[in-house]
C-alpha cells in the first residue's frame, strides 16, 4: 500500500476508533497534556503523592533532618510546590522511632488514613524497622495520628520502605530488608496482609540485587512502587547507593499469577531509569506513581539531585528534590520511563493527527514521524517561549538540551542553537489551533507566513498547506 492509500485507510480507521495503540487511552477532544515545572519541591526525598477522592493531592516525603513526617495537599500536582506544609508527627525523644525517620507513604484504606514509614532507635540509629500511623479524620492534615506500632516481620533485621497495594482483592505489603543468610544489602519481600498493619502467611523474597547496576556502593533493592495496567503488575524499585549511581529497575508479574512466588516476577536486566548527564539529573529513584488532574495520564514521581559529585556520605547531603514527569506506555502495554527530563517545563510528544501511532522524533538529527519510538526521549520536546520572543514558541529537544527543531532548506532538523539571528528565526513558530482538528496544534513558521510544519513521506518539512491532506499532515496532538 503506498503512502496516500495508507493515509486514506488510516483516516477511515481513525473514524472507526481502530488505531489506538494498545496500552494507551485515546485522547479525548480538548485534552491538554500533563505539564509541570521541575523541580517540584526542594530538599524532599523519597516522595509520595496520592490523589484522593476528595479532589486533593496529598504529598509526604523524607525531610533531610530525618526527624519528622510532613504532609501537604493541593488540588493540583503543581500546587503542591507552594502548599503549606504540616508536621503531623515527630520522632520520639528516646527509644524506638527516635531516629532516621525515612520514606513515609500515605494510603487510604477502608475509610482511614495510614502512614507507613521507617525509623531507627536513639540507642541504635541503624536499627531501622517499618512502622504505621493511623488517622480516622477525613483530612489527614488534621485529627489524631495513632501509632499502630512496628510491623512484625519474620526477620528482626534492617527493614524499610514498606508500601501496600491490592491485586485480585488481596492486599499486599512489599518492603526492603536485609537477610544475613542472603548476604549484605537489602532484598525485596512480599506478603499478604490481614489488616493495614499486619502481614500474614507466606513471605516471598521476590528480588535480590545481583546485576552490576544494583550493587554499586551497596547491594540495594529498595523503594518498591506498584502500578497496574494491561493485566500486569509492574513493581519499580531503586538500586545501588544513594548517590549518582542510584537508579531504578522493574519487576513484572501477571495480575493473575501467584505473586507470592518469586518465579512469577521477571526483572529487567538493565535499569529503566538512571542518571542522565545531558539533562543534569543524577541518581533518580525512590519513586511512586500518581495520576494527572484529568485522570488520563500516569505520572512518575521521584527524587534526584542536580549535581553528580557529593562530599561525604550521600545520606548527609540534603539536596535530593521531588520531581514529576509523565509516564508513557509502549504499544506492547509496558511502561516506558524515558529519561529524567531537564529542569523547567516538562516536555510533550507530538502525535500525528492522521497517523495516530506515529510521533515526531529526531533520528540522526533529521525530524520525522515514527511509531514505537526508542529511545522515548527522541520524541519529547519542551515547548518554550520562541527564540525570537513572546507570542511565538520553539521546540527544544529533551535529550539534547540546547538543540531545537528548526527548518533549513524547508526540511526540519534538530540542531544546536548557534545564537545567530537566522537560527532563532528558523527555530521559531506560531502555535495555531490544529488545521485539521482544532483540539490539536499546528506550527506556522515565523520566517514565512503560510508555511507549516508537516510530514510528507514521514519526514518533516515546512510547506504551504491547501488540501485536506495537507492540513491533516500539519496537525499534531500534544501528549
Amino acid at each position: 500500500m503506498d503512502r496516500r492509500s495508507f493515509l486514506a485507510a488510516s483516516a477511515s480507521a481513525v473514524g472507526a476508533g481502530l488505531l489506538v495503540a494498545p496500552g494507551r487511552a485515546a485522547a479525548a477532544p480538548g485534552d491538554t497534556p500533563a505539564r509541570y515545572t521541575n523541580s517540584l519541591i526542594a530538599q524532599r526525598a523519597d516522595p509520595h503523592i496520592t490523589k484522593h477522592t476528595d479532589g486533593y493531592y496529598y504529598f509526604t516525603a523524607t525531610a533531610p533532618e530525618y526527624d519528622r513526617i510532613i504532609l501537604r495537599r493541593a488540588t493540583t500536582i503543581q500546587g503542591l510546590a507552594s502548599a503549606a506544609e504540616t508536621v503531623i508527627w515527630r520522632k520520639h525523644g528516646s527509644g524506638d522511632m527516635g531516629a532516621h525517620i525515612w520514606a513515609p507513604e500515605l494510603h487510604f484504606i477502608n475509610g482511614r488514613w495510614y502512614i507507613y514509614f521507617a525509623a531507627g532507635s536513639t540507642s541504635d540509629v541503624w536499627k531501622i524497622r517499618p512502622y504505621v500511623l493511623e488517622n480516622t479524620s477525613a483530612n489527614p492534615l488534621t485529627g489524631t495520628w495513632t501509632e499502630r506500632g512496628r510491623i512484625a516481620l519474620p526477620l528482626d533485621t534492617f527493614s524499610l520502605d514498606a508500601t501496600t497495594f491490592v491485586v485480585g482483592g488481596t492486599r499486599y505489603l512489599c518492603w526492603a530488608q536485609n537477610d544475613p543468610a542472603v548476604g549484605t544489602g537489602t532484598n525485596l519481600y512480599l506478603a499478604a496482609m490481614s489488616n493495614p498493619y499486619t502481614i500474614t502467611g507466606t513471605v516471598a523474597r521476590i528480588s535480590v540485587p545481583t546485576y552490576s547496576w544494583e550493587t554499586i556502593g551497596h547491594r540495594v533493592n529498595e523503594g518498591p512502587a506498584v502500578i497496574q495496567r494491561n493485566g500486569k503488575v509492574f513493581l519499580a524499585f531503586s538500586a545501588s547507593a544513594t548517590d549518582s549511581n542510584y537508579c531504578m529497575g522493574l519487576l513484572t508479574a501477571s495480575s493473575s499469577a501467584n505473586l507470592l512466588s518469586a518465579s512469577s516476577w521477571a526483572k529487567t536486566s538493565t535499569p529503566v531509569f538512571a542518571t542522565n548527564a545531558a539533562t543534569s539529573q543524577y541518581g533518580p529513584g525512590h519513586n511512586c506513581f500518581t495520576v494527572s488532574e484529568d485522570g488520563r495520564s500516569d505520572i512518575l514521581v521521584y527524587h534526584d539531585r542536580s549535581y553528580r559529585d557529593i562530599s561525604g556520605d550521600p545520606l548527609n547531603d540534603p539536596n535530593r528534590r521531588t520531581r514529576v514527569q509523565k509516564l508513557y506506555w509502549r504499544s506492547d502495554g509496558t511502561p516506558d520511563f524515558g529519561i529524567p527530563v531537564p529542569d523547567g517545563a516538562t516536555p510533550v510528544r507530538l502525535r500525528s493527527n492522521n497517523f495516530p501511532d506515529r510521533f515526531v522524533r529526531h533520528w540522526e538529527y533529521r525530524a520525522r514521524i515514527e511509531a514505537n519510538v526508542a529511545p522515548l526521549a527522541d520524541s519529547q520536546f519542551r515547548i518554550v517561549t520562541g527564540l525570537t520572543g513572546s507570542g511565538t514558541v520553539s521546540l527544544e529537544s529533551t535529550n539534547f538540551p540546547g538543540y531545537y527543531l528548526r527548518h533549513r532548506n524547508n526540511e526540519a532538523w534538530v540542531d544546536r542553537n548557534d545564537g545567530t539571528t537566522l537560527f532563532r528565526s528558523d527555530a521559531t513558530f506560531y502555535q495555531r489551533a490544529g488545521l485539521a482538528d482544532s483540539t490539536g496544534a499546528s506550527f506556522e513558521t515565523y520566517a514565512t507566513a503560510g508555511r507549516y510544519l508537516r510530514h510528507y513521506n514521514y519526514l518533516l518539512v515546512t510547506q504551504p498547506v491547501s488540501t485536506t491532506t495537507d492540513r491533516a499532515d500539519a496537525t499534531f496532538h500534544l501528549e
